[in-house]
């Protein structure tokens, strides 16, 4: 009785593992290939396959080409070099898989496809797999889940709606996904290299239901870990970036909010490493990889910043530029300046507040050659950090206001406020001003920032008059100009000039302007 058990038993398992499991590896390859056909709207091509039935179902492939809807336009859907499929008969009669491995993934998404033709004929597509093979697996096959599948050496590829833009690129070094299904969200693990710059990121989250009409449209949510991104691949920047945050939404629209943190950002013409840390919102296009900027909250050293914008690819050039619009409510000039300026110690301290466009194209040489600003600023109780240079303006403000000369000085605080515009390296000021008591300073000019120059023309308006600047002699002897500068409402008008480095600028009277205003 035992032995008819086990011989019934036995014919049994054998009737079940030859309903599930077809007995060589052709009618398998078009059993697989019809199935994601079927399932993926897809042409499937498999190169070879070999199939072993005991003590458990594998499967050996190579060659595993998926083009969506049959398409010649664009590269296949997904390639694979290799895979291995693993499953029990038990597995096979709960409509499962234990476990496929694929080596070399390869995954182009293509970007969405035009509109169908107003009189609505559908355009043609090559055909897929036979029809009766198709409707056979939809009664035999249907809903079959992989436990686990594995990728190594895969890569993800977004190609552009444009001709003309490179495609965007990940490489997936191990990707890992759980309970794998067309028609849910798939739980995934992945580790992959970001290009540009390059770093090391780990991800995490769910993928799918597959929209097998359009890929890019695909539901996506998870988090992410960026660490060790080298920014010196942009010329004239340094420093290594680490982020984090979540994403969203759908492949072609990936909604990402996180932040970054790089506390040795250089910008290479000063050389002085300094925090920079960001708070951000933005939208990926990931059929391009143009980025919407909804905000952006940075801190550096002791300022802040908000900034909104975009980051689109240049038409004829290799790279991306940034265009932003900041806001400066809440920062220091010196942190400022220490972005710019080569030395230990800034020109000048105070308060700023800032407007700006700040736009930085794509390019191989320096930052600042390439960046453009154009906006407005005020900066308060500015001091300037030279001993000789805060002399001067305290001596300034001293004279201006008619004291004595033996009257002690004070150390006295200027307020600037002005517009601006920089590109190609130099800083232009349309409009400047700066006051201290007793003065005002009105300007116009530029500053060379790499050669660290300024040349700046305007007037100085004193309360007091020239003569009144000086004592004895000097004071009797300008009584006689006092006419030539005298200015509405009393005191003078001086034209001045501010020539020379920025460590040791020169100061005085334009007296070009002096002879053409008197003649």
């Amino acid at each position: 009785m035992a032995v008819a058990a086990a011989v019934v038993m036995l014919a049994g398992l054998s009737a079940v593992v030859i309903t599930l499991v077809p007995l060589s590896s052709d009618r398998l390859k078009a059993r697989i290939a019809a199935s994601l056909g079927e399932k993926l709207d897809s042409e499937v091509e498999i190169g070879a396959l070999s199939l072993r039935v005991w003590p458990g179902l594998h499967v050996d492939g190579a060659s595993l080409v998926i083009r969506q809807n049959g398409r010649r336009d664009v590269p296949p859907l997904i390639g694979v070099r290799g895979f291995t499929v693993d499953a029990t008969v038990s597995d096979l009669w709960h409509h499962r898989v234990s476990r496929v491995t694929l080596d070399g993934l390869d995954i182009e998404i293509p970007p969405e496809r035009a509109p169908a033709p107003a009189d609505g004929a559908a355009p043609a597509t090559a055909s897929r797999a036979p029809a009766n093979v198709a409707g056979s697996l939809r009664a035999g096959a249907k809903d079959y889940v992989i436990d686990r599948l594995e990728a190594t050496d895969a890569r993800l590829v977004i190609i552009p709606d444009r001709p003309d833009k490179a495609p965007r690129v990940w490489a997936i070094h191990t990707l890992a996904m759980r309970r794998v299904a067309a028609e849910s969200a798939m739980p995934f693990q992945a580790t992959l290299t970001n290009a540009i710059p390059p770093g090391e990121i780990e991800t995490a989250g769910t993928f799918g239901p597959w929209q097998r009409d359009e890929p890019g449209r695909t539901p996506l949510q998870g988090t992410y870990t960026f660490r060790k991104a080298d920014l010196s691949v942009f010329h004239g920047i340094a420093g290594t970036l680490s982020s984090t945050g979540t994403f969203t939404d759908r492949l072609n629209h990936i909604d990402v909010t996180g932040e970054t943190d790089t506390p040795d950002f250089t910008i290479l013409v000063s050389g002085h490493p300094f925090p920079l840390a960001t708070r951000f919102h933005t939208i990926v296009d990931g059929t391009n990889g143009d980025t919407t900027l909804e905000r952006i909250d940075a801190t550096f050293i002791e300022s802040s910043l908000v900034a909104h914008g975009k980051v689109v690819q240049t038409p004829g050039h290799h790279g991306r530029t940034v265009a932003l619009d900041i806001t400066m409510d809440r920062a220091r000039l010196e942190d400022v300046m220490r972005m710019a300026v080569k030395a230990n110690r800034p020109p000048m301290v105070g308060g700023l507040k800032m407007t700006t466009t700040f736009v930085l194209p794509p390019g191989e040489n320096d930052v600042v050659d390439r960046l453009r600003l154009s906006g407005r600023f005020a900066i308060s109780r500015a001091r300037f950090t030279s001993p000789e240079v805060q002399t001067k303006i305290n001596e300034l403000s001293h004279r201006s206001r008619g004291r004595d000369a033996d009257a002690p000085k004070d150390t006295v605080v200027s307020d600037f406020t002005g517009t601006f515009a920089l590109g190609g390296g130099r800083l232009s000021l349309p409009s400047f001003a700066f006051a201290v008591p007793g003065a005002q300073v009105k300007l116009t000019g530029r500053y060379a920032i790499k050669p660290e120059l300024v040349d700046f023309h305007g007037d100085l308006l004193m309360d007091a008059r020239v003569s009144d600047t000086q004592t004895g002699l000097k004071r009797l002897l300008l009584k006689v100009v006092d006419p030539l500068f005298r200015k509405a409402g009393g005191g003078s008008t001086i034209p001045i000039k501010i020539t020379g480095s920025r460590g040791n600028p020169s100061f005085g009277v334009d007296m070009h302007r002096v002879f053409h205003r008197g003649s």
